[in-house]
């Protein structure tokens, strides 16, 4: 057997198989919250540059829903969860009341971008969670909207820490409609606070170091504060923090959890290991991890999720199944279904058929 047709092998295989993204994006009008804001908050409107749009005007499906579907064809992807692009940034709006407005407006223009097509586009609301029964009461309206998760700040507000109860009337809520709470990289009061002024290194350390940290301190944070002890069925769903990382440190959470036990000195008392809440309550997405895709043999087999990212500049889009070979061939067809469609399909009770 000749190289070329070694390396066609894997595609040849993944051509037949069910994707859905499990991280993919909208595109929203940059006008989208000053046209619909009440006349009161209209000089209050985030505003975006014409900069922070162009990369991706060449996806039509960004905006519209119809064209999307085609899009997605191209890309033998057969359904996509949607977060937002321009809106991530305003988790990091203070003022409670227009952040609260200003996603009540998204949430009702992605229920009715998702409403083309139920079972193909899964959308993800967006929660502010300043004041929490409001939070509750915008996660009830979406689900009755047809949305089917919830995102919230990555890192919250330095007055409202996940240690704290203050979360936890939004985590019930979460937890008995089934509805995944969803952490996504540049929301909230970390370094996506300076996004468009990065400089010099660090726009390295921020992009890397800084970005795993922060994902990596609100999963310990969850976990080590009983937040599962109290909603063992609450799901979290780390997007666009890749996986790769992962594994050594869950393993690391493990090994100190058991020597502080061990020692007496150990802060908290659960009733099961992290990496076990791990395992039972976190899901976690990534698009173009080639070490997490090797590590994928051993680890995150139920839990880790494939995406593409569309229609962001860092997209696998139209090459997803030539990425998915390259970095998860190696698996087993049972396992790869799983971290390619499945688990998706039953974490957001998706109806979908295979379309590519």
């Amino acid at each position: 057997m000749t190289t070329a047709t070694t390396e066609k092998t894997p595609g040849q295989t993944l051509a037949k198989e069910l994707l859905i993204s499990s991280d993919s994006h909208v595109m929203e009008d940059p006008d989208l919250w000053f046209n619909h804001l009440p006349a009161g908050m209209k000089d209050l409107a985030p505003r975006y540059a014409k900069k922070h749009v162009d990369g991706f005007a060449d996806k039509k499906g960004g905006w519209d829903p119809k064209a999307r579907l085609n899009e997605m064809v191209q890309d033998g992807v057969s359904g996509e969860v949607l977060y937002p692009s321009l809106a991530l940034t305003q988790f990091g709006i203070e003022d409670a009341a227009l952040q609260e407005a200003c996603f009540r407006i998204y949430n009702d223009w992605l229920a009715d971008y998702c409403a083309v097509d139920t079972d193909r586009l899964v959308g993800v609301a967006l929660l502010s969670t300043f004041n929490i029964q409001n939070a509750v009461q915008e996660l009830e309206r979406c689900r009755q909207r047809g949305l089917r998760g919830g995102l919230i700040w990555q890192v919250p507000h330095p007055d409202l820490p996940f240690t704290s109860g203050h979360y936890d009337p939004l985590w019930a809520a979460a937890e008995a409609l089934m509805m995944p709470i969803s952490l996504h990289i540049l929301t909230g009061f970390g370094y996506s606070k300076n996004l468009f002024t990065m400089s010099g290194l660090d726009m390295y350390r921020n992009s890397v170091n800084v970005k795993l940290l922060e994902a990596a301190n609100t999963m310990l944070e969850l976990i080590m504060s009983g937040v599962f002890e109290r909603f063992p069925a609450l799901k979290f769903v780390i997007v666009e923090n890749e996986i790769g990382w992962m594994p050594f440190v869950i393993e690391q959470w493990d090994r100190y959890y058991k020597r502080f036990q061990k020692s007496g000195t150990n802060p908290v008392n659960l009733s099961k290991l992290p990496s076990e809440f791990f395992d039972s309550n976190f899901y976690a997405t990534f698009f173009n991890d080639p070490a997490g895709g090797h590590l994928l043999a051993k680890f995150g087999e139920n839990n880790c999720m494939w995406s593409n990212d569309y229609p962001h500049g860092n997209s696998t889009w139209p090459h997803s199944r030539e990425v998915i070979a390259r970095d998860l061939g190696h698996l087993s067809p049972e396992r790869r279904a799983k971290i390619v469609a499945t688990t998706a399909q039953k974490l957001y009770d998706m109806r979908v058929t295979q379309i590519a």
